[in-house]
């Protein structure tokens, strides 16, 4: 195939699945829980998801006529994602550097896994958790560690205030509390 025709990189990938990029020789510090999700995502994918799809695609193939072939114009478009994901999660794995956050539990300083509560300048209250670029659920009050949000709290302490840029001009943010979850037994 002519190079003309094929990807220079594989980041175009992440951007293809609407995913953010890490920054530019950082590292991808993510939990064991994530890392485990992650994993299990991508055996998941490997074991039971494309070869139940190749199987679909081959079956369809041997129909016939390919072109009006529905489940075979199907099968290959979701190969491609499949393919798409296991290659961005193999990347992603093995550049993972799995941080355990309990080894900060009982300080009072932010590091990567912190659940951190902060103020703001009206004096409303937001508690937020720091977690891996991969693995962050807005949704249960997770954020990336590479956020402007997280990249501000980072280092702090307890009773430190530190300023954020927003998209209005920049804000004070005064930390009330850092936690960690507990060691395991």
């Amino acid at each position: 195939m002519s190079p003309a025709f094929t990807r220079e990189t594989d980041a175009d990938d992440d951007e293809d699945l609407g995913l953010p990029r890490l920054p530019a020789g950082g590292k991808n510090y993510i939990t064991r829980a994530g890392h485990d999700r992650l994993r299990a995502e991508l055996l998941q994918l490997l074991d039971v998801e494309r070869p139940r799809m190749v199987e679909i695609v081959h079956w369809a193939a041997s129909n016939g006529d390919r072109s009006e072939n529905g489940d075979y114009l199907y099968g290959k478009k979701r190969l491609r994602e499949i393919d798409r994901r296991i290659r961005f999660l193999t990347r992603r794995l093995d550049i993972a550097v799995v941080v355990d956050p309990s080894l900060h539990h009982g300080r009072d300083q932010v590091f990567f896994g912190a659940t951190v509560t902060y103020a703001r300048e009206d004096g409303s209250e937001t508690s937020v958790t720091l977690m891996g670029i991969d693995e962050a659920d807005s949704a249960q009050g997770q954020i990336s560690w590479i956020a402007p949000v997280a990249q501000a709290l980072l280092k702090a302490r307890v009773g430190d205030e530190v300023r954020l840029r927003t998209p209005a001009g920049w804000e004070t943010l005064e930390l009330l509390k850092v936690s960690y979850p507990p060691p395991a037994a």
